[in-house]
């Protein structure tokens, strides 16, 4: 029989293991063992950044050695159904735009009903999603129907990236009050490392399953469905939430002075968070940070080879004046490039989450904008004087602010509008990241392209665009300074309070489907202490992928220092 509990006033009617109250905590367990859960699901979803190495096998599919181009005339409509000639790389591209706009719009629409339904089962969906949507694809590259690739990673899998992304975020904050950047830092770590395993595993992959008349893709993508389906669910299951009365041993919240003084201990609603200046004023702050970095970050490889040319190989000569060979070259510095932002991307969530804890969100921001407006306006003049190892340090330290951002916007949520819904309210201000995706890429590669087109040279076309992205972050710092504690009439009504509570305590460990007691009064779990083996278990579980694909990356890295 399921068992019910009431939410919002209304009962949700969880089943076995994926029922809120089952997922309460007992006394004795270990909350290190949840940022591991949380990892194996971002870790997974993080591919979404990698899927740009399909593209070319892809776009090849017929064709096998060359493309097989489609008649003239033939329109993006006509590709999405046609079995006679390849994809276009542009056509396959929009499924990276598909996934950004679902990650934004399911994270907003299905946040509130994570709070109500809890971590694991809003995780079980994603792995659904996410896995379920790569399989679709597959099915797809083999009857060689785009349109369906669109449907399942595009759509479907989006809407498992935005579960997935959000499901650990106010689990995390509620297990560490104490460090809440520093918890949340981990997690969303892991959404900017999935490429760096995801990619070289499915280039491998391929590389196996090709043929003379095959690329392998398929395959891969059936083969990467199981693979992050097992360590979805695996996250998901291994997910809990304290309960309501606990807190970390020895620690008490914080007086509200001093850096603390922007962190409330009440909580709003929602539906009410939404209405208040201070929701604006930091989509605001994240949609000009993201903006600015992540036009940057697609446009990455072109810049440092259009700006500096080949004195990346100890050449006077400029970009346009290069053979082939030596274009050759400078192409695999600028890879080599790429991948260490990619990783400067990663480290960054990390550590500005973590300096968050010690010196306030809204100050952590500052310094983003601060010292993103120095780097950003000096640019171009490292590029004028030929700079190579300044400027790449100087956009080592942009990027990790970029991802900096992400990782250390909800706990300046949790800070402004308190726990209790903060994953829901997080899932609404994604929307920034939506937005921040088309302003970017549009701001960059639009100015680039109308400069060129005006007959400026390759290497100072992007003076003008470094400027106007400084500008955002100029816009950013401003927003951040207007941000200021919620006025108590935005809080939580007491009976908000009650419908909106987590669970007191933990039903038995074998009463997995079986309804509450009389009364619905929660059973309390024996305490039980969690063998520190299994917690190491956990996050070798984790971590050794994750090492595994820092080590590929930095090795692509190296060509930057030969």
């Amino acid at each position: 029989m399921a068992s019910v509990i009431e939410v919002e006033g209304r009962p949700d009617r969880g089943f076995g293991l994926l029922a809120k109250e089952r997922i309460v905590a007992g006394p004795g367990f270990n909350r290190w063992l949840v940022p591991p859960a949380a990892l194996a699901i971002h870790l997974c979803i993080g591919m979404a950044y990698g899927f740009s190495v399909f593209w070319l096998p892809l776009s090849k599919a017929l064709g096998i050695g060359a493309p097989i181009a489609c008649p003239d005339g033939t329109g993006l409509l006509a590709q999405l159904t046609t079995t006679s000639c390849d994809w276009t790389v542009s056509a396959l591209g929009v499924m990276y735009t598909l996934f950004f706009v679902f990650l934004g719009c399911s994270a907003a629409l299905w946040g509130g009903w994570l709070e109500k339904v809890g971590p694991r089962k809003a995780g079980v969906v994603a792995a659904v999603c996410w896995a379920g949507g790569l399989a679709i694809s597959a099915f797809g590259i083999y009857v060689h129907q785009l349109w369906l690739m669109w449907l399942g990673s595009g759509v479907i899998g989006g809407i498992g990236l935005g579960l997935g992304y959000i499901s650990p975020v106010s689990t995390l904050i509620k297990w560490f009050p104490d460090r809440r950047g520093m918890a949340t830092g981990m997690a969303i770590m892991g959404f900017g490392g999935g490429a760096m395993i995801g990619a070289p595993l499915a280039d491998r992959l391929m590389t196996h399953f090709a043929d003379a008349t095959q690329v392998g893709a398929w395959q891969t993508f059936l083969v990467l469905a199981v693979v992050y389906f097992v360590f979805m669910m695996g996250g998901a299951l291994g997910y809990r939430i304290p309960a309501s009365e606990w807190k970390p041993a020895g620690w008490t919240p914080p007086p509200a002075t001093g850096r603390n003084a922007m962190i409330t201990s009440n909580h709003v609603h929602v539906r009410q968070a939404i209405r208040t200046p201070q929701f604006w004023l930091i989509w605001l702050v994240l949609c000009m940070n993201v903006s600015a970095g992540i036009g940057v970050l697609g446009m990455a490889s072109p810049m440092l080879q259009e700006m500096f040319g080949g004195r990346l190989i100890g050449s006077d000569a400029g970009f346009a004046d290069l053979d082939t060979g030596q274009l050759a070259r400078i192409a695999a510095i600028a890879a080599g490039f790429t991948g260490l932002l990619s990783l400067f991307n990663i480290v960054g969530r990390f550590f500005w989450a973590s300096v968050s804890d010690r010196i306030g969100r809204r100050m952590t921001y500052a310094t983003f904008f601060v010292l993103g407006i120095a780097l950003y306006a000096s640019a171009p003049h490292l590029g004028a004087i030929g700079s190579v190892g300044v400027f790449v340090a100087a956009f080592c330290i942009i990027v990790s602010m970029y991802g900096g951002g992400f990782a250390t916007v909800p706990a300046y949520l949790a800070d402004i509008f308190g726990t209790r819904m903060v994953g829901a309210i997080h899932g609404w201000l994604l929307t920034a990241w939506a937005t921040a995706g088309i302003v970017g890429p549009l701001v960059v590669n639009g100015l680039r392209d109308w400069q060129l087109a005006q007959g400026i040279p390759r290497a100072q076309v992007y003076d003008q665009t470094m400027y106007i992205l400084a500008g955002l972050l100029l816009v950013g710092f401003v927003c951040n300074l207007l941000v200021r504690p919620v006025h108590a009439k935005h809080h939580m009504t007491e009976q908000q309070l009650r419908e909106t509570a987590p669970p007191a305590s933990a039903m038995p460990k074998d009463d997995l489907g079986a309804a509450l007691p009389a009364g619905g009064a929660a059973v309390a779990m024996p305490a039980a202490t969690v063998s520190p083996a299994l917690v190491a278990l956990a996050w070798a579980a984790v971590g050794i992928p994750l090492l595994i694909g820092v080590w590929i990356t930095l090795e692509k890295a190296l060509v930057l220092f030969r």
